[in-house]
């Protein structure tokens, strides 16, 4: 399994990135849409990671090539996984806030389920390293993950679910966003779906653990 995850995290961006892409790019025909969906992934996977290992260590990945604690290559391993996964369980552009809101929770449930997994896998294996309240206790993996994962890769979801069905309800109703207005969404989507996972986590830990 350590061998399979190694070989993934290089095999699996080479092909999911531009097949990702391609997919939301049939899906739409729109540049600004597929950014959203495709884009934002990646970004928040190098702005979160990279600030969790580097800055707050307390997380470390351990794989050949590093930039100090963090794989250079990440935003894409996780980025590009995510935009296919969001689009194999995309159903019909969301016309309604209902609609809106029910990918939200169907994308924060299934990112928050298989990543659970994955990164179990990737402590097991060695490759990733978490220092939190349970690795400090001692604890197994199982409990390392359930620590932050939920709150991290479900938090993003509901995030990014939520900025992807917005925008769709957007184009629906007011037509294409021009470029200046593109460039606010995907700031605000990207700020929207780093604050609100590590607000959450940071409130399950205050509660927890009494510590951020």
């Amino acid at each position: 399994m350590t061998a399979a995850l190694r070989v993934y995290q290089y095999l699996a961006p080479a092909v999911l990135a531009p097949l990702s892409f391609y997919l939301w790019w049939s899906e739409y025909g729109n540049l600004p849409q597929v950014l959203v969906a495709w884009l934002i992934p990646v970004l928040w996977a190098y702005i979160v990671p990279a600030i969790g290992t580097n800055m707050c260590k307390v997380w470390e990945f351990d794989v050949r090539w590093k930039l100090g604690r963090f794989r250079p290559h990440h935003g894409f391993v996780f980025g590009s996984s995510t935009a296919t996964i969001a689009w194999l369980i995309h159903g019909h552009p969301a016309e309604t806030l209902t609609d809106i809101a029910r990918f939200s929770v169907i994308l924060a449930s299934v990112l928050g389920f298989w990543n659970v997994l994955y990164e179990v896998r990737a402590l097991r294996g060695g490759i990733l390293k978490v220092y939190n309240q349970p690795w400090a206790d001692g604890r197994g993996e199982e409990a390392i993950a359930l620590d932050y994962a939920p709150w991290f890769f479900g938090g993003f979801g509901a995030a990014h679910g939520l900025s992807i069905a917005g925008m769709e309800y957007l184009v629906g109703h007011y037509g294409p966003l021009g470029p200046m207005q593109t460039a606010i969404y995907l700031l605000l989507g990207t700020a929207l779906c780093i604050a609100f996972p590590v607000l959450g986590f940071m409130r399950h830990s205050l509660r927890a653990h009494g510590h951020r």
